[in-house]
């Protein structure tokens, strides 16, 4: 087996193996437990520095919508996002929505 098939094959291992951990830890723990708030806090600043990256310094197809496009998005996101108790999927609806009609009217 070549190197990189081997490195990506543990990697992928690793991967599902830590996943099956977290599930297995998560399922007996409550939702009040520092280590869900501390898992919690994890993946909300991931996300909040993949966003904040793709409206600073986006890459590929994001890098043609103009700046304001993408700025009129990431309000309309958050403000979804505090309106709906937090919930994340229409909150992103929105504000690519929201960013997609900016960009049209350009």
């Amino acid at each position: 087996m070549p190197p990189a098939d081997l490195a990506l094959l543990l990697t992928a291992l690793g991967g599902l193996g830590l996943r099956l951990a977290g599930v297995w830890l998560a399922g007996g723990l409550s939702t009040e437990h520092p280590a869900i708030a501390w898992a919690t806090a994890v993946a909300q600043a991931t996300l909040a520095a993949f966003v904040t990256l793709a409206i600073v310094a986006p890459a590929g197809a994001l890098a043609d919508v103009p700046l304001p496009a993408r700025l009129v998005g990431l309000v309309i996101g958050v403000t979804v996002c505090l309106t709906t108790r937090q919930r994340l999927l229409p909150a992103l609806i929105a504000g690519l929505l929201a960013m997609l009609a900016v960009r049209g009217l350009g």
